[in-house]
């Protein structure tokens, strides 16, 4: 393996955009930084990583991920600490699951310390747009696509890697109103719903429409076979608390993204001593358990949205509203806990916080 941090090459933009930005008013992912990381994999081996002005891609029309679909991203945020440093929320966690996607997807897998270096680097070049605002935070979009310009059904022999940050401030606006889906489908078994790759979104996009048209933010997404069981929300993974127990969605099969929110409420919770339950969910028991009150709380828990509390499920034309969210102890707790942790308010005794070399 390269050593990134020594033979990394950066050129420098020559105009920075960051004077032009309006930081009262950042939309999510739509501003981006001045600079990225690009990374080929060619020959069978990873190249050496270049930092970048910020620019448009020239691609070949028939560059392979455009046709078949080899392309997947992760997503993770940095963040400036009260105490004036530069850091990451578990990294390494994103690199472990950017791995398990590269083989999923057959692509050309990247060693997880390179994904580190690589992360760590381009966050460091671009420090100065890390918002210094509460709720604010620099977006990092980590991604890889097949490049070989060949039409046919096949693995891509070639790749890029690339990164780029944006300044962000919330994902979410306003509790959520979703929708649990009982038509489309996210991910069935044996395919590539654990893989955070883009045709999984690609899916979504149309009955997440017209759940939209309908009032909601997003939906619940259901099983493929019976849509009985409840798996995850577009944007993010979803959890309730039912009579004290904080319950969510088994991981075991393949059609659940592992979401790394979601693992750090639930060592949270542990930690606090509260029962946590990972098993199948019937949406017959969440709708009767946020009618009869058992249920008290739900939300999304996701790198985007962080903790996003849900007020309303929709199911069967039928909408079910969740006690008010200033009276939700568990998922306001935890919200408060994971952004002290990551401002440095409070002890990180669970090692999740990285630390960038700022050079």
């Amino acid at each position: 393996m390269i050593d990134t941090m020594k033979n990394i090459k950066v050129t420098k933009t020559e105009q920075s955009k960051w004077d032009s930005v309006d930081w009262e008013n950042l939309p999510f992912g739509r501003v981006f930084s001045d600079h990225m990381l690009v990374m080929d994999y060619i020959d069978g081996e990873w190249k050496t990583p270049e930092i970048v002005p910020f620019s448009d891609l020239k691609l070949h029309p028939a560059t392979s991920a455009i046709h078949y679909g080899q392309s997947i991203f992760e997503g993770l945020k940095a963040y400036r600490n009260t105490h004036g440093e530069v850091v990451i929320f578990r990294p390494d966690m994103n690199a472990k699951r950017f791995r398990a996607s590269c083989k999923r997807m057959c692509m050309a897998e990247l060693p997880e310390e390179l994904f580190l270096k690589c992360v760590e680097a381009t966050v460091n070049v671009d420090s100065k747009w890390i918002p210094n605002k509460e709720g604010y935070s620099l977006y990092i979009r980590p991604f890889l696509f097949a490049t070989d310009d060949y039409i046919g059904i096949k693995p891509s022999d070639n790749y890029k890697f690339m990164i780029f940050t944006c300044p962000v401030g919330a994902y979410y606006s306003e509790p959520l109103k979703v929708k649990i889906e009982e038509y489309y489908t996210r991910a069935a078994a044996g395919g590539v719903g654990r893989a955070k790759t883009a045709g999984n979104y690609a899916a979504s996009l149309y009955p997440a429409k017209l759940g939209k048209e309908e009032g909601y933010h997003q939906l619940v997404w259901t099983d493929a076979k019976e849509h009985k069981y409840i798996e995850e929300s577009g944007t993010m993974n979803i959890m309730f608390v039912k009579d004290g127990v904080l319950i969510t969605p088994a991981e075991d099969a393949d059609t659940i993204l592992p979401g790394i929110t979601k693992r750090s409420v639930i060592e949270l919770a542990q930690d606090w001593g509260m029962k946590v339950q990972e098993r199948q969910i019937e949406v017959k028991e969440i709708i009767e358990g946020v009618a009869n009150g058992s249920i008290t709380e739900a939300f999304g828990a996701g790198t985007a949205a962080t903790i996003a509390p849900i007020k309303i499920i929709g199911y069967k034309g039928t909408d079910y509203e969740l006690p008010a969210v200033e009276r939700r102890e568990f998922s306001n707790k935890v919200y408060k806990y994971l952004d002290d942790i990551k401002l440095g308010k409070v002890e990180d005794k669970f090692n999740w916080i990285f630390n960038v070399s700022e050079k």
